[in-house]
């Protein structure tokens, strides 16, 4: 007989189910378009208010709180949470909690540990989300509100597309607005240095990843894409979704004969329909490769726009090989060989491959932020980092993903700094010099990161190595002392099997600079130089544990020409705040 304790003994489950608009409002149930999410479980508070994200629902224009929905009530639970709708706020708070989750979720899996907020106050505080911070059609990331501002406003009375004439559009309803936003907090929190705007690049490698991410979750929807791939015949890559039902005439005044745009390949697609950017901000597969245009476009999300084309180039190059044998397959079964309508089978084994293979193009984009320099970042060095952390997990390159990565880099004139030949051989990171000692003393922690007693551990131990060994990592002692400001464990399973534990370092040189030593009052800026180290766990030799080695340095060194394009760069003050960093709100509502 159970006894009057024993509901005590029922474990709490381990997911949260939440519903959510797979895109946007606009697409209504289409292609899977109303979505639950299963999110990890925690006790919240109304809000929703968790330990890694606390939704703020103040309405900055209408200056009041709306009511904070309580995800733990018992009527929600028991539905999965609130259906999607436009006219509720407490849904709005759903779904940004709801995708926000996720997306740290999936960030966290791909890099195998706990991401830490880079706040202005505290690095431990949940990320504040704002569903209705400001009435205007932007939403961005803000290091010192500590969270995310959303906006939402009117489209014109003259709009076009699947939304009313006047009609209120919230950006806190994108599933791509969303995940675009956190990843910029994603990457703020890994790197610090990389929202300094050193060079052309760094703004729209911003804007190029966070799009990544959002695009790549398109391609997890197993009910999305088996409509997409029964409507463009397998092409998931089309434009367009083929007509419901067609007689062969074009410009029919029936709905079911008409050809809509396939919004897997369109980021935020209601936002861009009444923001004046066409079908969506900005899309994956409509660049054709132009080497010239690395030359020429320095707007960021142009730039980046460039960066993404490369990457989905080489993902639907890799899903085509990766699906090809089920095609000969079906034609072999006297399937057509440019098919309109799909078996359900083929299209539900094709689904399967496509999402397994968006998910591994972005596990392989999240992972190479580890193998990235701390400062500076290029287009370039991007390249290097994805080419290097693959083949450390991956050293046979089964499906020539990194054959495929680098030819659509190569089309579109990303080439990196420091490369003598355009091999994979070549494009991977240098081992660390042989001369550089071990690491003696490091405690590599858990995947949950390290405890603030070994960061106290740690940290004397990494700036003595730095002070020490300054030249072999490329630092000039006389330039000023070295700091370790970010150091954290790493854990991967290789395709071996074997885990494998390394210590991600960043060592940063900091100079204080003149923008003109003849006119004092322009003032002055920092100027940082710095090397990422990657510090292998070691390994059992016998009955004792070896020592820590040096794996990679990864370096951004000072030099002349660096200094002017940060000076210029800096003084030019574009999109930036008064200390230097990428203006978001600027920036998005460029």
């Amino acid at each position: 007989m159970a006894t009057s304790n024993s509901q005590n003994t029922i474990p709490f489950p381990g997911r949260r189910p939440l519903k959510v608009y797979a895109f946007d409002p606009s697409l209504g149930r289409m292609l899977g378009n109303h979505l639950t999410l299963d999110v990890r479980y925690e006790p919240l508070k109304p809000g929703p208010v968790g330990a890694r994200f606390a939704v703020v629902d103040y309405d900055g224009n209408a200056k009041m709180f709306y009511e904070a929905v309580d995800l733990d009530h018992p009527a929600i639970l028991l539905r999965g949470g609130l259906d999607p709708t436009e006219s509720d706020p407490r849904f709005h708070q759903q779904m940004v909690y709801a995708v926000a989750s996720e997306t740290l979720e999936r960030f966290e899996v791909a890099l195998g540990r706990r991401i830490r907020w880079r706040h202005a106050k505290s690095r431990t505080a949940p990320l504040k989300l704002f569903p209705h911070a400001l009435k205007q059609a932007n939403a961005f990331y803000s290091r010192d509100a500590g969270g995310i501002l959303f906006g939402y406003f009117q489209a014109s009375q003259d709009t076009q597309g699947d939304v009313l004439p006047g009609q209120t559009i919230f950006t806190c309803l994108s599933h791509d607005i969303i995940a675009h936003e956190v990843t910029h907090a994603v990457i703020d929190g890994i790197r610090q240095y990389f929202t300094e705007p050193t060079n052309i690049d760094v703004a729209a490698f911003h804007e190029a990843f966070a799009d990544l991410a959002a695009l790549f979750r398109h391609f997890s929807h197993q009910e999305a894409l088996i409509e997409a791939l029964q409507r463009t015949g397998g092409r998931l890559y089309g434009p367009s979704l083929r007509a419901e039902a067609s007689d062969g005439t074009e410009n029919s005044p029936i709905g079911g004969q008409l050809a809509s745009d396939n919004p897997l390949v369109f980021l935020a697609r209601q936002f861009g329909m009444v923001s004046g950017h066409g079908v969506g901000l900005r899309d994956a597969i409509d660049q054709k490769a132009d080497p010239n245009d690395i030359r020429v476009l320095t707007e960021p999300h142009a730039r980046g726009s460039i960066l993404v084309a490369a990457m989905f180039d080489a993902y639907f190059t890799t899903y085509i090989r990766r699906t090809a044998d089920l095609f000969r397959i079906y034609r072999a079964g006297s399937g057509q060989a440019n098919p309109v309508d799909l078996p359900m089978p083929l299209a539900t084994l094709l689904a399967e491959r496509a999402s397994k293979t968006a998910e591994m193009f972005f596990q392989i984009c999240a992972r190479a932020l580890d193998y990235c320099p701390p400062v500076d970042i290029t287009f370039g060095d991007f390249l290097r980092a994805v080419i290097t952390a693959d083949t450390d997990l991956y050293p046979v390159d089964a499906h020539r993903v990194r054959e495929a990565i680098m030819q659509a880099f190569r089309r579109r004139g990303i080439t990196p700094d420091g490369a003598g030949y355009f091999s994979e051989e070549a494009l991977r990171w240098p081992d660390a010099p042989s001369e550089l000692p071990p690491v003696n003393g490091l405690v590599f922690g858990d995947p949950n990161g390290l405890t603030d007693q070994e960061k106290a551990i740690n940290a004397p131990i990494l700036r003595r190595y730095a002070k020490d060994n300054a030249a072999l990592l490329g630092f000039d002692p006389t330039q000023g002392r070295i700091a370790a400001p970010s150091f954290h464990p790493m854990f991967r399973l290789g395709e071996d099997g074997v885990l494998r534990i390394d210590m991600v370092v960043e060592f940063i040189q900091t100079t204080t600079e003149w923008f003109d030593p003849a006119i004092p009052e322009l003032g002055k800026f920092e100027m940082r130089g710095g090397v990422t180290v990657m510090i292998a766990s070691p390994p059992f030799e016998g009955e004792q544990r070896g020592e820590p080695r040096v794996r990679y340095v990864i370096p951004r060194k000072r030099s002349k020409e660096r200094f002017e394009c940060q000076r210029s760069a800096f003084a030019a003050g574009g999109m930036m705040t008064s200390d230097h960093r990428i203006d978001f709100a600027l920036v998005h509502g460029a």
